[in-house]
């Protein structure tokens, strides 16, 4: 029976430790960038991966979606206005090979091109279209990050502007006209108001004009309503057009009484 020598087993140990060492096993949402003696050779992934120690390198890429907040920059809008506007971009590596060997850090140099153009692009914009035309203005700085970072592998899906910050002397001026504008609204909604009840009324005035009994009939259900609302005495002028036939019934009577 045959024993192994010392020398043996040391190699066959070193041997086993170097497979070990070689296995990898790259999930589904990583690729690997493999570097045979420093020189680029491939993009594995993802499953198992021999990659043999001292002659090959592999650096792991994740193209998961990355949400990465912009920190808040000071910018001066076009009408010299001084505000405060974070983001959040939206990014991926769509090519992996670029993203390690184009860029030394693909997410810092997104981080600081996002900085930049946000400073850039609504300090190109008035205080007004920052607040009313966001999505433009969101769109706009998806498209030249995303041109941009191009040459990286890397694709810029989306960016949102997440707040703007205004000085409290802008909010309180800001404020000033909302209310404005509210009481503008207010007066102009009481005027037409008016003026369609008092059209309404021209109307119903022209409609009764037309015959005299609808006034009298009016006026009396005027005085019942009155009358059955308030508890307290109400003197209520009488109109001459129902006194009239009583006045003259009185006078003729009177007439007959002197001939007699």
């Amino acid at each position: 029976m045959a024993y192994f020598g010392t020398g043996t087993i040391v190699i066959i140990v070193i041997g086993i430790m170097i497979i070990w060492s070689a296995i990898n096993v790259i999930p589904e949402y990583e690729r690997g960038v493999v570097f045979f003696l420093g020189r680029y050779e491939a993009v594995k992934g993802p499953g198992l991966v021999l990659i043999f120690p001292g002659i090959q390198k592999m650096i792991k890429v994740s193209l998961r979606t990355i949400a990465m907040e912009v920190p808040s920059q000071d910018i001066i809008t076009k009408d010299n206005v001084s505000v405060k506007v974070n983001a959040v971009v939206y990014m991926r590596a769509v090519a992996p090979a670029k993203a390690i060997i184009n860029i030394e850090n693909y997410v810092y140099a997104t981080s600081q091109l996002a900085q930049t153009t946000l400073r850039s692009v609504c300090g190109q914009a008035e205080l007004d279209e920052l607040l009313s035309e966001r999505d433009q203005i969101n769109k706009k700085l998806q498209e030249i990050l995303d041109k941009q970072s191009e040459p990286w592998g890397i694709k810029v899906s989306v960016v949102e502007i997440k707040q703007i910050d205004l000085p409290e002397e802008m909010k309180r001026a800001m404020a000033k006209q909302a209310e404005a504008e509210r009481e503008k609204r207010a007066k102009i909604i009481h005027a037409e108001g008016e003026m369609m009840a008092s059209e309404k009324i021209l109307e119903a005035s022209n409609i009764l004009s037309q015959n005299p009994i609808s006034i009298q009939l009016r006026y009396l259900q005027t005085l019942t309503e009155i009358a059955a609302e308030k508890n307290s005495t109400i003197l209520f002028p009488l109109p001459m057009d129902l006194v009239t036939p009583f006045l003259k019934a009185l006078n003729k009577g009177d007439g007959l009484n002197k001939t007699a």
